[in-house]
């Protein structure tokens, strides 16, 4: 085992610890307030809704070249892919929105 895996390794215990409190830190501040944990589950929902629209019109074709060996890509991989980014794309323009929407409304007062 060289320097590579033990940073590779180290990289991956980090970046498991970092997923792991930053959903546990939220849940434990929060007992002090249930009603925060509303906005929260909103969010949730309405990602995991917007997730599910994408995922419906994802499209699920495949071409030869991806379905065969090494890349042995299924319709429902492509459909699950194409919902991620297809949710993804939907996130990023509301960002943009949200931007815009955020420095005119600054603009203006």
């Amino acid at each position: 085992m060289d320097t590579t895996d033990i940073f590779l390794y180290t990289g991956y215990l980090l970046i498991i610890i970092g997923a792991v409190l930053a959903l546990l830190m939220p849940l434990i501040k929060s007992i002090g307030n249930p009603k925060s944990l509303l906005k929260t589950v909103v969010g949730v929902i309405a990602i995991g809704a917007l997730f599910f629209i994408a995922y419906s019109i994802a499209d699920s074709e495949v071409a030869a070249k991806y379905a065969a060996d090494p890349f042995n890509i299924t319709p429902a991989g492509a459909k699950m892919v194409g919902g991620v980014l297809i949710t993804v794309y939907c996130l990023f323009i509301l960002a943009i929105v949200g931007i815009v929407f955020t420095e005119l409304n600054k603009l203006i007062k």
